[in-house]
This record gives C-alpha cells, structure tokens and sequence, in this order.
C-alpha cells in the first residue's frame, strides 16, 4: 500500500464504488490508511487524473484527499484542513445525491475524524502565528460537519435499515469534542435533542454510546443536574472495555466528583486502580471533614484541576468536609445542643479565612435547609439544637 501507485488507487476507488462498499472507500479515504505513505499519491493537482478514471459522483472527494496527502507530505497543516473541508462538503453533496441509502457513511465518518483532527493541527500553527484567535479552524470545521449532519437528520423517508440518521450519533459526538474544547457547550443543546428523539437511540454502537454519555454526562455535570450526570457517566464507566484503562480514568475524573456531591465516597482501592492520586486528597478530605486538606489539595493540583473543567466542581465539597466536620463538633461536645462558637473555632482551626459566627450560622442553616443536619437554629441563644435521632442523617456510602 505504501508505494501503490495512483493509477492502482484509483481503480480501487472505482471498484468500491461500483460495489459500495462503504468500509473500504472509507479506508481508501483515511490518513490512517498505508496509502498515504506512497509518494505517488502525493499530487499537488491531481483533478485531471482523477476525472478520467473516477465516476464524476465522487471525484471530488478524490481528488481532495491526494491533495491533502500532498499538503500533509509538504507539512502545511493548514492547507490540509482547507483542502479537507472541501472534501467534507463534497460528501455531504454525494450523500444527497445517493436517495434511501446509507452504505456511504463510513466514509463521512472518516472525512469528517480527519476534518476535525486538522483543524486541531490548523488552530495550533494559525495560532501561533497570530493569524486566527484560538478556536476559529474548529468552529469552521463543525460549519462543514453541519453540511452532513442536515442531510442526515432530513432524512426521515427512508426504511429505519437504510436511513442516513444512523449516522447522527457520529456527527454528534465529533460536535461535542468540537464544542467542548471550544468551551461552546449551549451548542450541544440541539445535537442532544435531535438524538434523544430517534426511536433507535439506543441501538447505536456501545463505542459511541459510550462517548455520548461521556459528554452528555460531562454537560450535565456542569448545568448542575447531578442526578443525570450521575447515571449518564456510570453508563459509560460501567460499559467502557475493562481494558480501556485510559477511558475508564477520564470518565472517573468526572464521575468521582459527581458520586461526591451526591454522598457517594470511592474506596481508596479505586483511586489506585486508576492511578487518580489528584482526587485522593478531595476523597480524604471529603470522607474525615478535614477542610484545611481539601483546600490544600485544590491548591496542589490547580493546574490539573482547571484543565480538566473540574475545579469549581470541587470547591462545592467543602460542604460535606464542613458536615463531617461539624459532626465530629457534635459528637465531642456530647449534647444536642452545641454552641455555634464550637463550630467557628474548628473552622478556625482548620483555617478557613474570615469566618465569623453569621458567616458559620449561615452555613449550618444551608445544611438544615438541604437535610444534611436535622435540627435548627437558635439565633438567640446561639446554638444548634439538633434532634436526639440522627442528627447528621448518614449521606455518604462506597463506589466501586
């Protein structure tokens, strides 16, 4: 494959497209394929070749990609991304013209990976330069997906077998990655609703239901409805490949801080299990109310935190420190009735800055309004008198 030569390539490509076969016209499309290594596939203007062998359906889409084999063997990321936008639309426009079939998906599915791959590779060296602000190749990419993913959701006729929505979930999930490193999640909105109203939503390939729940779940996580991110990442964590070590980590540095703010503490066996030594320190700090940790931890893993999208996340934990806490407070002061200075000074002790007693009143009076503590307030006296029955009703359990 390495040294074909362009004449072969370009029977190959007829011949799958007389058979369609959609697997290896997409192979014959892909930059992960061997034939991009042949330097007699690197042409610069490869149109009138490819006219003369190829049906003039698909010659585009072509003559697009061996220029941008080309421009990849010329190390012009950005002309590779131009070219493969070309490429991308030219497909969406073959897919129109292919009424009540779907055998051409693999290779949207390949054009459209490697649109969104250079456009990485674009934004990096434009960037660089000065010459776009961060972001812009990947919001020109999702245009250029958007050309297929209209032709696939309008297509709505065709037999459930052979209808191009299969292809939704694919594009969506080439959206989210785009959208998510671009920080534009309210453009997930759309891509989300139109796949919840397919009546095959759940017979997508696990791989890329997996990934759906990974960012839908990631999407929820930070509207704060922790009660579907909850379950959306357990989907993917409980589905992904054993194996997939590395998947498996990525959904738990979200799912983690989820199962928290839910009164879920991993076991320490877990945290191991995957190396997740950044978020051992919050679990500590969660599990034995030790506040002063949890900040520590913040501190040290900042920059890990941050790029993750997680820290802000973690700072809603001080909640469940400041309830183990404070537990500890009533169970060492033995009465049901507790002075709120004994609050204030363990606050104090921990290290928690300019925290008064209205500071500390208020922050009990938030847990006894969220069930974290049956009890009240008397401001006059300046106690808490909780009940003589599970005062700090029991929030926390094991994970995995």
């Amino acid at each position: 494959m390495a040294t074909m030569t362009l004449n072969d390539y370009l029977q190959r490509v007829q011949g799958s497209l007389y058979h369609q076969n959609g697997e290896v016209l997409s192979d014959l499309i892909s930059f992960r394929d061997p034939h991009v290594m042949s330097s007699r596939l690197m042409v610069e203007k490869p149109e009138r070749d490819v006219e003369r062998c190829v049906d003039p359906s698909i010659a585009e889409v072509i003559a697009g990609h061996l220029r941008a084999v080309w421009a990849i063997a010329e190390r012009n990321r950005v002309e590779a991304w131009r070219i493969q936008m070309v490429v991308v639309q030219a497909i969406s426009r073959f897919m129109t013209e292919c009424k009540e079939e779907n055998w051409m998906l693999p290779v949207m599915y390949t054009a459209c990976l490697d649109l969104r791959l250079f456009a990485l590779g674009a934004d990096e060296d434009l960037t660089k330069t000065g010459a776009k602000k961060p972001g812009e190749t990947l919001e020109k990419a999702a245009e250029a997906l958007m050309s297929c993913f209209r032709v696939c959701a309008a297509d709505t006729r065709t037999g459930e077998d052979c209808t191009k929505r299969w292809g939704l979930l694919y594009l969506v999930n080439q959206f989210f990655k785009i959208y998510f490193k671009i920080n534009k999640l309210n453009l997930c909105k759309p891509m989300i609703r139109a796949i919840e109203a397919l009546s095959f939503k759940d017979r997508f390939s696990l791989s890329q239901l997996i990934t759906y729940k990974y960012y839908t779940g990631r999407k929820d996580m930070f509207d704060s409805d922790f009660k579907s991110a909850d379950a959306t990442l357990s989907f993917a964590f409980q589905r992904c490949h054993r194996r997939s070590r590395k998947n498996k980590r990525r959904i738990l540095i979200y799912l983690i801080p989820v199962k928290m703010l839910r009164g879920y503490l991993p076991k320490t066996s877990l945290l191991e299990r995957y190396n997740l030594g950044e978020l051992s320190g919050i679990v500590g700090a969660g599990r034995t109310g030790n506040v002063r940790q949890l900040s520590e931890t913040l501190v040290k893993h900042e920059a890990f935190f941050i790029s993750a999208g997680i820290y802000l996340i973690l700072e809603k934990l001080k909640v469940l420190a400041f309830r183990n806490l404070f537990k500890k407070v009533y169970l060492l002061s033995g009465t049901h009735q507790i002075d709120v200075a004994l609050f204030v000074q363990s606050l104090s002790w921990m290290q928690v800055e300019d925290v008064d007693v209205e500071e500390t009143e208020c922050i009990l009076a938030n847990m006894i309004n969220d069930g974290r503590i049956k009890g009240y307030l008397s401001h006059a006296h300046c106690k808490l008198v909780v009940s003589k029955k599970d005062a700090f009703p029991p929030l926390t359990a094991s994970f995995c």
